[in-house]
This record gives C-alpha cells, sequence and structure tokens, in this order.
C-alpha cells in the first residue's frame, strides 16, 4: 500500500532500550518511580508561580514556561517507552513516527531557545539593572515567548519536511526506543548524505552555535559581577551556576547527538534516555531546588493546602 510520499511501509518496530528482560524491567521501575515523583513537580512549579503574586519577575515567567515546556517533552518518549517496556513487539505507524519526531524536535528547540532567552534576561538583570524593567517589560516576555515557539515550530517543520520526502521500502527495524531523525534515515531506500548534511546543519550546527552562544554569555555575566557587592555577588554567581548547569544538560547530549554522521555508537541509546526523559523533567527541579524565592512560595502554597 504505497502513500503518496512513495512510502511502502505503514509502521516500524522498536528494537527498544535493550534486549535484556532483566535490565527492561530495572529500567522500567526506575523510569517510572522517578517520572511519578518528578512530573508532578514540574506542574507544583508551574501552579506555585502562577498562584504568588510575588513570583511575578521575568526571571520566574520563564520558569514556569520551562517547566511547562520540559513537562510536555516527556510526554513524547516516556508514556510509550514504559508501554513497550511490557510489550513483546514495539511497533509504532509511520504516521506516529513522524508525530513523535515533530513534538520531540519542537519542544525540544523551543526549549533550547528558551534558555537563550533565560540567558539574555539574567544579563540584562545583571548587567544593566537599572533599565531591566524598562527592557524585560511584560509585552517584550511574551514577544520572546511567541519568537521561541515560532522558532521551534520552524526548526521542527524542517526536519519533518526533509523526512516525508525519503522513500521507505526497505527494513523497518528502528534501533531505539522511540523515533528520532539519526534512526529513521538510515531505513531509507536512497541515498541519504545530503539530507543528512542538511539535518546536520539544522540540529546540529543550530545546537552548538547555541551552546558556544550560552557559554559565551554566561562568561560576560560572570565577569561583570566581579564588581558587585558580596550579596549581589553571591546571588548572581548562584543563577548563573545553575543555569550553566542546565545548560551542560541541555545541549551536552543534543551535540553528541546531532553534530556527527548518523551513525550507531553503543553510548546512543544510554544519552538518548538521559536527553528525552531524564534531563528534561531535572531541568525546573535544579532551577527550584536553587532558587529561595520559589522554595519558600512552595512551601507556603503546600502548607495551606495542608492546613485546608
Amino acid at each position: 500500500m504505497e502513500t503518496e510520499n512513495s512510502t511502502v511501509l505503514t509502521d516500524f518496530i522498536l528494537l527498544g532500550l535493550t534486549q535484556s528482560q532483566h535490565v527492561q524491567l530495572l529500567v522500567f521501575v526506575l523510569v517510572l518511580g522517578f517520572y511519578l515523583i518528578i512530573l508532578p513537580g514540574n506542574f507544583l512549579i508551574i501552579l506555585t508561580i502562577r498562584s504568588d503574586p510575588g513570583l511575578t519577575a521575568p526571571l520566574y515567567f520563564f520558569l514556569g514556561n520551562l517547566a511547562f515546556l520540559d513537562a510536555s517533552y516527556s510526554f513524547i518518549v516516556a508514556p510509550r517507552m514504559l508501554v513497550d517496556f511490557l510489550s513483546k513487539k514495539k511497533i509504532i505507524s509511520y504516521r506516529g513516527c513522524i508525530t513523535q519526531l515533530f513534538f520531540l524536535h519542537f519542544l525540544g528547540a523551543g526549549e533550547m531557545f528558551l534558555l537563550v532567552v533565560m540567558a539574555f534576561d539574567r544579563y540584562i538583570a545583571i548587567c544593566h539593572p537599572l533599565h531591566y524593567s524598562t527592557i524585560m517589560n511584560p509585552r517584550v516576555c511574551y514577544t520572546l515567548l511567541l519568537a521561541l515557539w515560532l522558532g521551534g515550530f520552524a526548526h521542527s517543520i524542517v526536519q519533518v519536511a526533509l523526512i516525508l520526502h525519503l522513500p521507505f521500502c526497505g527494513p523497518n527495524q528502528l534501533d531505539n526506543f522511540f523515533c528520532d531523525v539519526p534512526q529513521v534515515i538510515k531505513l531509507a531506500c536512497t541515498d541519504t548524505f545530503v539530507v543528512e548534511l542538511l539535518m546536520v546543519s539544522n540540529s546540529g550546527l543550530l545546537t552548538l552555535l547555541c551552546f558556544l552562544g550560552l557559554l559565551a554569555s554566561y562568561a560576560v555575566i560572570l565577569c561583570r559581577v566581579k564588581g558587585h557587592s558580596s550579596e549581589g555577588k553571591n546571588k548572581a554567581l548562584s543563577t548563573c551556576t545553575t543555569h550553566i548547569i542546565i545548560v551542560f544538560l541541555m545541549f551536552g547530549p543534543a551535540i553528541f547527538i546531532y553534530t556527527r554522521p548518523f551513525r550507531a555508537f553503543p553510548a546512543d541509546k544510554v544519552v538518548s534516555l538521559f536527553h528525552t526523559v531524564i534531563f528534561p523533567l531535572m531541568n525546573p527541579v535544579i532551577y527550584t531546588l536553587r532558587n529561595q524565592e520559589v522554595k519558600a512560595s512552595m512551601k507556603r502554597l503546600l502548607s495551606r493546602h495542608m492546613a485546608c
């Protein structure tokens, strides 16, 4: 049955994270426990920021959106992966695969651009504090938010458009636990050198440039805070350190996956697991644990609900 884009295959078989039943069971328990503990934490962060009038600064506005993006991102891979752990045959339809791939890159790129926006916000707050409220007014914040969503969509639609033009007529086994560009391209019944080059340029080069730009921006910020008071310096250092940790957690695996030729490496699946399941859930939590205002507001919120 052939579709309009010459695709013969109607579904793909996911080989999963591992073929060992014992390892699958162990990973299933760990991921499920982690998922059920951390995911509600992301929604608690969103609820706390939205319900506390004292958390209206742009930093908290963007932190709430980060929690939303990460929670949404975690729904793309983790639930299906948990179900597949209990299935003998892991099958995903062609359309389901393309849909998963689209949202994976849509939300992933959106989060990447959000980290860039948060770095810009910290730069203005620390280096130009007198003009901060004027520059980072609500209209600018919402404009930046719209821009990052549009940027994520543009990035993802390019990925999907390149995949849709490829013919799939041979093997249908994806050597992974979810659909992503490197594995899907390998199954195409044509020479994919040009497509791989375009994919690396679209994903890998963009990721690397954002990563280097973020490190450079935080280096400038840290140099600028040397002359600040001890209290202001400590707060700025704490905030920047948190952001830098998130940058490495987010961009490290993405650079490993997308900035090289699409060839299989033994560490690919482990890196993908952390990139798609573990780190997205941890990012907002790391921010929260290092932010005294959010922690205090969260404690007050929980206290009110427990009192009721």
